[in-house]
């Protein structure tokens, strides 16, 4: 056996610093991203998102676009992963510079303690003998967990079919409705958007704007308006002039403060009250740059009002794109779209396949 107990010991005692130390880092993280929304509430509205780049469906295709805009993230994983690919045997210093390239790229601590417990199996078993042969293990296992089959937003049995999105100012939520909606309106399906952000003006304008540009139809009242007000009056509207899709954006909101949770859940209630069965998806939208944030938002957000699938942007500015491999891990929530750009036609429906084929190819 490779590994005697004392070793094991150590390990496991270096695992719990580690944690410790990122708990302590999210803390961190958590009070300057309060500070980071007090600003960002004041922001303008920012026209340029919402602006598709010329040719650009015609110059890639939808797997270059996956591949491109997750390139960060490969560089970070899969080429520190190929670093250590080599024939000499596997030995304690190989399995802590696996463990620190995989957290690198934030896969997290319980998947990253995941994969080394498969990896350490394999080794007791005698599977494995060498680095690379470990390397190509660590791979195989991460396409088992994206690995969830194909997973699309579901769609109502009959009349509107109602979308909540949640999440934290500067995530890209209002954009990402924007998107949806034009993706709706190009299929031929009729969609209404409830401004459910009462609470900043540029949030309304932009999404305004973006109704524009897409052609579909939005609900909207004055800032600081009850935001439950605005989401009775949209489906109410919409079961009454037949639409296909409503989408429902909200304030963003801290997911460490109560009385807004409280509010989300509110909303939910007031969809109930005209379509029972609404919101037939409740979507959390999430910055790949926030990295183990990101699970951290996943976490409460599920807890407290209940989550049925994940939406990623700006994976193309990141290389902590590995949250969704830690994510999907964690919480068995199916990721719907990420966002790999700014144009319109960035917001891509997530595939676990060509994700994990574009990190390893």
């Amino acid at each position: 056996m490779l590994f005697d107990k004392k070793k094991k010991a150590e390990k496991k005692e270096l695992k719990e610093k580690k944690k410790k130390f990122e708990e302590k880092s999210r803390e961190i993280s958590e009070q300057l991203e309060t500070a980071e929304q007090d600003l960002k509430i004041k922001q303008p509205v920012l026209t340029k998102e919402i602006q598709a780049p010329p040719g650009e469906e015609e110059t890639k295709g939808f797997f270059e676009k996956i591949k491109s805009g997750i390139s960060k993230t490969k560089r970070m994983l899969v080429d520190g992963l190929m670093d250590l690919s080599v024939d000499d045997p596997i030995d304690d210093d190989f399995l802590e510079d696996l463990e620190d390239s995989l957290l690198a790229a934030d896969l997290g601590i319980n998947t990253t303690s995941k994969i080394l417990d498969i990896i350490e199996k394999k080794i007791d078993d005698k599977e494995l003998k060498t680095q690379s042969e470990a390397v190509e293990v660590v791979k195989s296992t991460i396409i088992n967990i994206l690995d969830q089959g194909g997973q699309h937003l579901p769609v109502a049995d009959s009349g509107p079919t109602v979308y909540l999105f949640v999440g934290v100012n500067g995530v890209g939520k209002t954009t990402s409705i924007g998107k949806i909606a034009a993706q709706h309106k190009a299929e031929g399906k009729k969609v209404l958007v409830a401004a459910g952000d009462t609470f900043r003006a540029a949030a309304i304008e932009q999404l305004a704007e973006w109704c524009d540009r897409a052609g579909v139809d939005i609900v909207k009242k004055d800032i600081n308006s009850d935001p439950s007000a605005t989401m009775y009056e949209a489906v109410s509207k919409a079961v009454e002039e037949k639409y296909d899709v409503l989408l429902c954006d909200t304030s963003g909101r801290l997911h460490t403060k109560k009385n807004l949770m409280d509010e989300l859940y509110k909303m939910q209630k007031v969809l109930k009250k005209i379509i029972p069965e609404a919101p037939h998806s409740s979507l959390l939208v999430l910055d790949a740059n926030t990295g183990q944030n990101a699970i951290m938002q996943t976490k409460e957000f599920s807890e407290q009002i209940g989550l049925d699938g994940l939406i990623v942007t700006k994976l193309d500015g990141t290389a902590k794109g590995g949250v969704i491999i830690g994510i999907v891990n964690e919480f068995e929530i199916p990721v719907f779209y990420i966002g790999v750009g700014e144009g319109i036609h960035d917001l891509q429906p997530f595939s676990a396949r060509v994700f994990a084929n574009s990190l390893f190819e």
